[in-house]
């Protein structure tokens, strides 16, 4: 069972639709008790990196969030939901993410236009159970103005002016930048790999 996390802002519905069609069971929770029940977690992300990380302290679903993922429970950042994953952001430098990677997510600067918006090819650099079946090179659906560094833990990066990180995995926690619920049927793959680690 995945556990989708709704902080109150966020495209639940087509992740929900998504999963439905993935055939992958979900509920939708709001409360730390449920977090720590969790078996498998979903955070998706639209809006801004500060009213987030507020909404989830507001929750007090911060730190059992961080405890569940550190405990091994499989996570799914989406896009705003991968960018949460680093320890800070310059859309809101006074806010702290939940520092499972060190780090900054930086603004666009050397894009023609800001947002990054629509289709781009994605780079797959390590093999990684989430983009199992989808080819070195798919293209994937984005909707960002900032994003996350390439690390060592990146297994897929995306060009736009800037290199960065399209897919991330470290152990049990996934990332990706681009929103898989609105990428069809290689979207709808990456849903059902995650359902199914």
């Amino acid at each position: 069972m995945i556990t989708i996390l709704d902080y109150g802002a966020g495209n639940l519905q087509s992740v929900q639709n998504t999963l439905a069609k993935a055939g992958a069971p979900y509920k939708v929770e709001d409360d730390a008790a449920a977090l720590r029940r969790a078996s498998k977690i979903i955070l998706p992300g639209v809006g801004h990196f500060g009213q987030m990380m507020r909404s989830l302290d507001a929750m007090r679903v911060r730190q059992p969030l961080i405890d569940r993922i550190r405990a091994g429970a499989p996570f799914l950042g989406i896009c705003l939901g991968l960018q949460a994953l680093f320890s800070s952001s310059e859309e809101a430098p006074d806010v702290e993410g939940l520092g499972i990677f060190p780090g900054m997510v930086r603004r666009f600067t050397t894009a023609d236009r800001v947002p990054h918006m629509g289709w781009n090819e994605v780079k797959t650099v390590k093999e990684s159970p989430l983009l199992d079946g989808l080819g070195t090179r798919p293209y994937l659906y984005f909707a960002h103005s900032f994003y996350a560094p390439v690390t060592d833990d990146t297994v897929a990066t995306c060009g736009y002016g800037d290199s960065f990180t399209a897919v991330l995995q470290q152990d049990n926690v996934f990332g990706v930048q681009f929103h898989p619920e609105k990428s069809g049927p290689l979207g709808l793959r990456i849903m059902r790999n995650f359902a199914h680690y």
